[in-house]
């Protein structure tokens, strides 16, 4: 019987469509880093796109709904065929999922001409057929304990499919229901997938260190209570997002979560960037909940697109960037080390989350942090597609970074 190797050598196409996270890690921070040039010059009014969306809702899809989407895509295809002992998807069926994810990135850049529907057809039609794809290999591989992924990537879609007929109706799509929902659902992934894997591999790093302490083993009753807690707060905040009982659930949910981070030991792994990052990241989960509960307490106080980026590029920017950088090393045969690049690129993605906030609470200034905020989060995701663009392209191993 093939196994995974066999099958990704028998490949003897191009090298980036030899297994999922290749095409998709690349092609997602190229395109986190190209949105963010674009949208600079457009929200300073030096940039006009010829997009129907609105320049906020072109700027919030082209991250939750285009940036995260690759990602996911990256993420489950490398991940699935672990979980299910079946084969990965490599060459040319890979190959047509990224190209459908292209051609989403060129529908909704280029709709201004464009049918509203169509531009939806083309843009759903990848996260539609990886759902399809996923959905086989679980049944398949009678993986069931995995279906809730299933479940968390059809939100995502519906987030999209719902933020496009917001759009299509001429309404701020930017604040309404489907982008709460994609980003609901991105905050119940990282929940529920880096509820996993933080402190597995924090674990894994600290029992090579020696260490007596080790993190509390996940899923226990605990995490299932604080997942439900955030479940039902972000439902709430989804359907009811100015209402106190929305404000009351987050800030729960939010306390929880903290209380949830400080079980994993991430105090202890702050001499290894790959590991510790995992915590900082989500730490951001419950900070955002927590500063949602004050905005809607409080409508003045921070201001709403802040409280949005503390989860949009606090919790998921980093979390994704921590992951593809620890999964591009671990998948190439790199040493699990993080470099001065590395570091710098973590480093760069918190300064543009601080930077962001920072224009909300200070708007005298805030042409100026938007700016910077920009150029920070082009050093992250450029500096990924420099430094790591090269173990995603080449067969060839190459030191970590």
């Amino acid at each position: 019987m093939t196994s995974t190797t066999q099958q990704m050598r028998s490949w003897q196409g191009p090298v980036i469509l030899s297994y999922g996270f290749r095409p998709f890690f690349f092609g997602a921070a190229v395109w986190a880093a190209l949105a963010m040039l674009l949208w600079v010059p457009m929200i300073t009014g030096y940039l006009r796109l010829p997009t129907a969306f609105d320049p906020l809702t072109w700027h919030a899809h082209a991250f939750l709904f285009g940036y995260l989407t690759a990602v996911v895509a990256g993420f489950l295809l490398t991940a699935v065929p672990n979980w299910t002992g079946r084969l990965p998807i490599v060459g040319w069926p890979l190959g047509g999922l990224f190209a459908l994810w292209i051609a989403g990135r060129f529908a909704v850049m280029f709709s201004a001409g464009m049918s509203p529907l169509l531009v939806a057809v083309i843009d759903l039609a990848m996260p539609v057929a990886l759902a399809i794809v996923i959905a086989r290999e679980i049944v398949a591989g009678k993986n069931w304990r995995n279906l809730i992924v299933l479940g968390m990537l059809g939100v995502l879609m519906l987030g999209n499919a719902v933020l496009h007929w917001e759009a299509a109706r001429g309404d701020m799509a930017a604040q309404g229901y489907g982008l709460r929902i994609g980003l609901g659902a991105g905050l119940m992934m990282i929940a529920v997938i880096g509820g996993r894997i933080v402190p597995s591999f924090t674990r894994n790093w600290l029992v090579k260190q020696g260490a007596y302490k080790l993190p509390t083993p996940p899923m226990q009753r605990f995490d299932k209570i604080a997942l439900l807690g955030l479940l039902v707060a972000l439902v709430s905040w989804v359907a009811l997002p100015e209402t106190l009982f929305a404000a009351l659930l987050l800030a729960l949910a939010g306390m929880l979560h903290l209380a949830r981070l400080t079980r994993w030991g991430g105090l202890q792994t702050r001499r290894e960037p790959l590991v510790i990052v995992l915590h900082v990241a989500y730490f951001f989960v419950p900070v955002g909940a927590l500063a949602m509960a004050v905005q809607i307490i409080l409508p003045t106080a921070i201001g709403l697109g802040a409280v949005q980026h503390l989860w949009m590029s606090g919790a998921i920017g980093l979390m994704t960037l921590a992951v593809m950088t620890r999964a591009t090393l671990g998948h190439t045969g790199q040493t699990l080390r993080a470099g001065s690049g590395t570091l710098a690129i973590y480093s760069a993605v918190m300064l543009a989350t601080v930077l962001r906030v920072a224009a909300d609470i200070w708007p005298l200034f805030a042409t100026e942090l938007y700016s910077a905020a920009g150029l920070a989060w082009l050093v992250a995701f450029g500096g990924f597609a420099l430094l790591y663009g090269p173990l995603l392209l080449r067969a060839a191993p190459a030191k970590a970074l």
